[in-house]
């Protein structure tokens, strides 16, 4: 199949792309390269099947020729910075739904007969229904990021019941793995790099979270390419949390040290940081996906990868 993958340099974007290419496909990757690395698709660029094509989402012109053709299109690129959200605040408006918008507009003028949506366990709020699944009344947002994402979603299932594309909604919790570059995990490596003996941790270190490595990511979305979803919405997640001070822990073991964790207080660490985030993944387990595994060993992954490509603790947070 012809797919394009928006953001395909990026973390999930990469491993999606490498998988896709190794699947058989022909990809085109979409990329501004504003938080995406060329270094990620080395390995897609020897492929006479892949193809890169450079611009901006949000303004250039060339989208709609480009994604022309594409039997798939994989949106994957967005603005993920949750904690800072409201430093810029027209920023998840712009790369999260008017973007989206625009790739919905280019699916439909061109004739793309699927798209598969990357949004984010974040739509849930602080929901009080835990383990959540996907019918779960929206609460109110909490963070700009979840709110722009809910809305995207309702942007693309308008279009699923409006046009004749088919879109799958994908709800991820934090993804982990190889070619991380966000996040806690990278946030404590560097921390513990420049002073082993203390670590600072936002909150008071007991908020619950919920992980998924990025190979049972991709294994997940790439099950449902070619399905007849129309606006089916499907959570992403192992069935198990850990809290923060777990996986610092795990952070610690890995690089054999043992710091003193030095605790900002509060059961958050941020606005729109929500202290127990637990999906109910039974819906897309019930399709035959299972993940293979488990959130320390996704956290563990992590921190091995990072050790061994230190170039990404060097970027710039």
């Amino acid at each position: 199949m012809k797919i394009v993958v928006t953001g395909g340099a990026g973390f999930i974007g990469s491993n999606l792309t490498d998988a896709l290419l190794a699947a058989g496909h022909d990809v085109t990757v979409l990329d501004n390269f504003c938080t995406g690395q060329r270094r990620f698709l080395e390995q897609a660029a020897a492929q006479p099947s892949f193809r890169l094509v450079e611009l901006d989402l949000l303004r250039d012109d060339r989208l709609v020729d480009t994604i022309d053709g594409a039997e798939v299109v994989v949106h994957l690129a967005a603005n993920a910075d949750v904690r800072f959200g409201w430093d810029h605040p027209g920023r998840d408006v712009e790369q999260n739904l008017l973007v989206t918008h625009r790739i919905l507009e280019a699916c439909r003028t061109t004739g793309v007969g699927q798209l598969l949506f990357s949004s984010t366990g974040s739509v849930y709020g602080e929901t009080d229904v835990i383990p959540t699944p996907e019918d779960c009344p929206f609460p109110v947002q909490t963070s700009l990021y979840g709110a722009s994402k809910a809305a995207a979603e309702g942007f693309a299932q308008a279009y699923a019941e409006g046009t004749d594309l088919r879109v799958t909604i994908f709800r991820f919790v934090s993804i982990m793995g190889p070619r991380y570059t966000h996040g806690h995990v990278i946030d404590f490596v560097r921390k513990l790099r420049r002073d082993h003996g203390r670590l600072d941790i936002l909150g008071d270190g007991t908020q619950r979270k919920s992980y998924l490595d990025v190979s049972d990511c991709v294994a997940a979305v790439m099950s449902r390419i070619g399905q007849p979803d129309r606006g089916a919405v499907f959570n992403l997640g192992t069935p198990e949390y850990c809290t923060v001070t777990d996986s610092a822990t795990w952070i610690c073991g890995r690089l054999g040290v043992e710091p003193q964790f030095v605790y900002s207080g509060g059961d958050r660490g941020w606005i729109g940081d929500n202290p127990f985030i637990f999906l109910d993944t039974a819906k897309i387990t019930g399709t035959g996906w299972q993940p293979r595994f488990s959130i320390r060993e996704a956290v563990e992954r992590t921190v091995d990868y990072l050790l061994a490509n230190e170039w990404l603790l060097e970027l710039e947070p």
